[in-house]
């Protein structure tokens, strides 16, 4: 079969040339187009299922509200385990599915699960909602939003009706999370002192607040040839006119709210907060959606924020540079391909000492770009992204891959040289060389290459999050390998054909280059005394061998090293009941003890949680 594929390839030259050069042009299109990402996707399909209940004590919340929904997703098919959090007001459970779950298929399972569950929960909690498709690694930028003159509750305003929802609508966005500033709240702070005088009770406050402040259809009045549409407009937004809503007539006098309370605007009491460099901030945490290209994304923030600026108060600063996923990502993959292009010169330099003949080592070369593009497309194909594990299987291989062309051209070299040394009455056609040459050392080949690919195979057997994490990295390595064999028995002894085969440079390149020479001197040196002392020679590999292994023991052990993201996160953990004030005090201590470390630029920090916040 190899002797039918290397003959097809010498047959056919111009069409395997045509061939690679269509390749690299596709491939080179997806991998410009491809998703970037810091590693791959290591989350388990998880659905988080979030239940506000306002006023409830934690272990309300866990035995009316988070039980109901741990009990009724537990028996959703591919379930492999279910976590909760309850804490004062909220409800956090997460709903975990076998790794090869669809999320689409999750999230419909357990909506339909919690959608039967709404009239076992107490009045006054809210519904159960799906948290968007997203995960921690998800967050990929930090946002905040500082003013001179606005006030919080302005600028937490601006966010929550203009910056967010700008935000959502950028495609790749699955959530943006606002904590910090003052929530606006139209408050009614009942005296009960005058309610008493006017004999008010809570229930008919609560009842004329809820009727006045909403609108109510008419139906249709039709006169006149036209049909109007009728409909009472409550609904206010005006302090005075919500005060001056009708509660009922007490002896024929008319109560209103304003008679028994204080109708104003306020801020809601906080359960989060957030400050930038120790002063008072609305800070905004963006999340993408799976798939999702992060620097694609984050230039779309990027033009979504600038657009937004021009139309805000212009005493209003929005930080984009607090933490961005991006910068991580484009120094994590530019230091691989910066190691990839070293890792490639390194071979030129070599290639060339070695072969001292520039042809042979530019179609050695041409295997390095090619299997590295074939492994993209089957990346892409699989479904995988770019990031730092793929790439460092690529870089792996990199020394690999010219192994099966080099010792193809060198071989084919080889004989080219010995046929043109003959006289021409005696010479073999080249083309009959070069695939005699190819032939020859095919098999030794075929087994060096599978003997490595075999090695890695045990990456694919592992699971969960480690199978995630180096699954790319095994494939990469493996396919780009794979790769360069087909480029070896095809492209490589065609463009012998067409480089190696000129006669006045086969008659001048008659010897081995000089780094060849001393090289095969010193190892027949070396190889002499190995012989004449055998006994010591595998001994001393046998030491060698003991002292590695007591030395693997000896290692560390962590599943990741440490990064460099440029960015700390400190998580400062107090006792249990402790107030959002003095929370915050803390934190503010904090960022001012940050702030005199002169490399540290900037500081952010979110206290306490957000609204409907999963994390």
């Amino acid at each position: 079969m190899l002797n039918r594929i290397i003959n097809f390839a010498l047959v056919n030259r111009l069409l395997i040339v045509v061939g690679t050069v269509v390749l690299i042009a596709f491939g080179t299109y997806i991998a410009i187009n491809m998703e970037v990402d810091v590693f791959p996707d290591l989350s388990a399909p998880t659905v988080v299922v979030l239940t506000e209940a306002h006023g409830m004590a934690p272990e309300e919340v866990e035995m009316l509200v988070t039980f109901p929904i741990e009990t009724s997703v537990n028996g959703a098919s591919n379930v492999r385990r279910v976590r909760s959090s309850s804490s004062a007001g909220i409800s956090i459970v997460w709903v975990e599915f076998e790794w090869d779950t669809d999320i689409f298929k999750a999230r419909q399972i357990v909506n339909e699960k919690i959608s039967v569950i709404g009239e076992r929960l107490p009045n006054g909690v809210g519904t159960p909602t799906l948290a968007p498709q997203s995960s921690i690694m998800g967050e990929i930028m930090l946002i905040s939003m500082t003013a001179d003159s606005t006030s919080l509750m302005d600028l937490r305003t601006i966010a929550d009706w203009t910056v967010r929802p700008r935000l959502l609508a950028t495609g790749g966005v699955a959530q943006v999370v606002v904590i910090g500033g003052e929530y606006k709240q139209y408050q009614i702070l009942a005296s009960p002192t005058k309610m008493s005088h006017y004999n008010v009770s809570f229930s008919d406050l609560l009842k004329a607040s809820e009727e006045a402040n909403g609108n109510s259809s008419g139906g249709f009045l039709n006169q006149y040839g036209n049909e109007y549409i009728i409909k009472g407009i409550g609904r206010t937004n005006s302090v005075d006119e919500l005060g001056k809503t009708l509660i009922k007539r007490s002896e024929g006098f008319p109560v209103k709210i304003e008679d028994v309370a204080e109708v104003k605007i306020g801020a809601a009491p906080k359960i989060g907060d957030g400050s930038l460099n120790g002063n008072p901030a609305v800070i905004m945490t963006v999340m993408k959606q799976p798939a999702t290209n992060t620097l694609e994304l984050t230039d779309k923030i990027d033009a979504a924020v600038a657009d937004m600026v021009m139309n805000l108060p212009s005493d209003i600063q929005i930080n984009t540079q607090i933490f961005r996923q991006a910068d991580f990502i484009n120094a994590s993959i530019g230091n691989i391909q910066k190691v990839l292009l070293e890792g490639t010169a390194f071979v030129v330099i070599i290639l060339f000492l070695f072969l001292m003949n520039w042809r042979a080592t530019a179609i050695s070369l041409v295997a390095i770009p090619i299997s590295l593009i074939v492994a993209i497309l089957t990346l892409k194909w699989l479904g995988f992204t770019i990031n730092t594990m793929s790439l460092g299987g690529m870089a792996i291989a990199i020394g690999d891959l010219v192994d099966d062309a080099i010792i193809d051209v060198e071989n084919v070299f080889k004989r080219l040289k010995e046929n043109a040394k003959k006289p021409i009455n005696q010479q073999t056609d080249k083309l009959k060389v070069i695939f005699d040459a190819s032939f020859e050392i095919r098999h030794s080949i075929i087994n060096a290459t599978f003997i490595i690919i075999v090695a890695f195979l045990p990456l694919f057997f592992l699971s969960g999050m480690e199978g995630k994490l180096l699954a790319p990295l095994g494939i990469a390595f493996i396919v780009s390998l794979f790769a360069s064999l087909v480029v070896s028995i095809t492209l490589t002894p065609v463009l012998c054909s067409y480089l190696l085969t000129n006669d006045k440079m086969l008659a001048k390149q008659h010897k081995e280059s000089w780094l060849v020479e001393r090289l095969q001197n010193g190892y027949s040196r070396l190889l002499e005394k190995a012989m004449r002392w055998k006994k010591a020679v595998v001994f001393s590999s046998i030491g060698l061998f003991i002292l590695a292994l007591l030395a693997f023991t000896q290692l560390g052990r962590s599943f990741l090293p440490e990064f460099n993201e440029g960015s700390l996160v400190v998580s400062a953990v107090s006792l249990p009941g402790i107030s959002l004030e003095e929370s915050n005090k803390i934190g503010v201590n904090i960022e001012k003890a940050l702030l005199t470390v002169p490399e540290i630029n900037i500081t952010t920090r979110r206290t306490g949680r957000a609204e409907l916040d999963e994390h």
